[in-house]
Formats: C-alpha cells, structure tokens, sequence
C-alpha cells in the first residue's frame, strides 16, 4: 500500500474513530471537557481527544492535572489515550510529569473489511464458532481471559454484558469452542454514523495458539463487517497480533500508548 493510502486511511480514522461511541452502556456517561471526550463508569476512566489538542504549556498542564483530579475524587483510575502522531508533542511528557504511567504501546491497524472477507475461516478439528449473548457466556469468556492473563478479569463480562444490553446491533461477540471450553473470543464493534467497526478480544489459551483460530475470528466478523456495509476494520494490536493481522489485509497507521494514572495506594 502507498503512502498516500496510508495517509487516506489515518485521515479517516481521525476523522471517525476520536468522538464518542453513540450509546454508552448503562451507568456509563460520556463528558466533554474542552476537546476532550470523558468515558464514566467504566472498569476505569477513560480519556481521548482530537489529532491536535489546540492547548499546550500551562493550560495543557491544567488540562490533565483536571481529569487527574476528576478520578481521583472517585477514587479510580483513569487511562488517557495517546497515539504517536498527536500533537502537541509534549503531551506525554506532560503526562509522565502529572503521575501518569505508560502502559503497552500497540499498533493501530486499519484495513478494508470487503479485502479481509474474502478468506474462508478455517477451524481446527473439534473447534466450532458461535455469537453469543447470554450473561453467562460473558462470564465465560471473561474466565477465559482471566485463565490467559493471570489475573482477575471479571469485569470483562459486565462490560460485554453491559454493551449487548444497552445496544444490542452494535456488538457482536463470538466464541471458539472445544469440547464445551471457550478456547478464544473476540467482538466486533460497529460505530453508527461512520464507515468504521473495531475488532476486539482475540485472545486465546495457550494449549490452542498456532493453530488458526484467532484468524478464524478475524475472517468471520470481517464478513460480518461487510454484510453490515462497514467499509473500514480497526484494531489497536499487540506486538504479538500486529503481524497476523497484517497479512490479513490490515496496515499500520499509527500507534497508540495508554497513559495511566491509579490513585495512590490501589
């Protein structure tokens, strides 16, 4: 792919993908502070704004030590969302000086849903896929990703249940299955008013990677992208992801840096 497709496709992506998602999840709220966009009530508070903020020096400074103090009067953490070509350049600077820690750079990766579609999935045998809804297949899945990482990730599944139940049309949730154990998950996000969807999950337990089950999920909600007019497919990709996913037909635009800040003695 050329530069300046490279170029079309962060341009829509800024364009797109900054705002706020159009339903948020119940007892979730979306607030504005200057050109930021504030997500409330999540597992932790989240941060983004625009390409280029417009402030910098002591109002950029004011700005974050603000949303620093929002969360901190409600005792959560809050992650601030970066990517590599935001301006100004020292917000991360700015960032690290107000206590906030980066966690995991990852890569931005846009495709053409209608070009990762064409790929038929295939499952290892005794491995099957399915969307799935209930509470308890959250549940599921959030043990699953629990059983992966090492650590407590039940609120996965108050988030996925609290998505399906606030807007149902705008997630789909999938599961790979063997002998009855979720062995992957993965969703697809639609954002109405754009051309975009966001892939999400993907992780997979140990004893089934290597074997095409993750890029099974990618191939069946890009179909499902494109049956619902998606033009566009994005995902913020692990170090681990960011290759598989490029020879499924997705590019690297940018990247992306959470900067956390966690109140004292959490």
């Amino acid at each position: 792919m050329s530069t300046a497709d490279i170029r079309t496709l962060l341009a829509a992506y800024d364009d797109q993908m900054r705002g706020a998602p159009p339903n948020p999840p119940a007892g979730v709220t979306y607030e504005q502070d200057g050109p930021l966009l504030r997500i409330v009530g999540q597992f932790r508070g989240f941060v983004s704004g625009p390409r280029d903020l417009g402030v910098e020096g002591d109002a950029l400074d004011e700005l974050i030590a603000r949303q620093r103090d929002f969360f901190a009067a409600r005792g959560e953490a809050v992650e601030w969302k970066t990517r590599a070509h935001d301006t100004p350049a020292d917000l991360v600077e700015r960032l690290g000086a107000a206590g906030f820690v980066p966690e995991e750079r990852e890569t931005v990766l846009v495709g053409r849903a209608a070009e990762m579609a064409v790929q038929e999935p295939v499952l290892p045998e005794g491995v099957t896929v399915r969307r799935v809804t209930a509470d308890a297949d959250m549940r599921r899945i959030a043990a699953m990703e629990s059983a992966v990482w090492g650590e407590d990730w039940g609120w996965l599944a108050d988030d996925l249940i609290g998505r399906v139940a606030s807007a149902p049309d705008e997630i789909a949730v999938h599961v790979a299955e063997a002998d009855g154990e979720v062995v992957c998950a993965a969703w697809l996000v639609f954002r109405s008013g754009t051309e975009f969807a966001s892939l999400w999950g993907g992780s997979t337990l140990a004893a089934w990677r290597g074997r095409g089950i993750y890029r099974a999920l990618v191939a069946v909600r890009a179909a499902l992208a494109v049956s619902r007019g998606v033009t566009y497919l994005q995902v913020d990709a692990s170090d681990d992801s960011a290759p598989i996913l490029r020879r499924l037909g997705l590019h690297p635009v940018t990247t992306t840096t959470p900067y956390v800040w966690t109140p004292p003695g959490s």
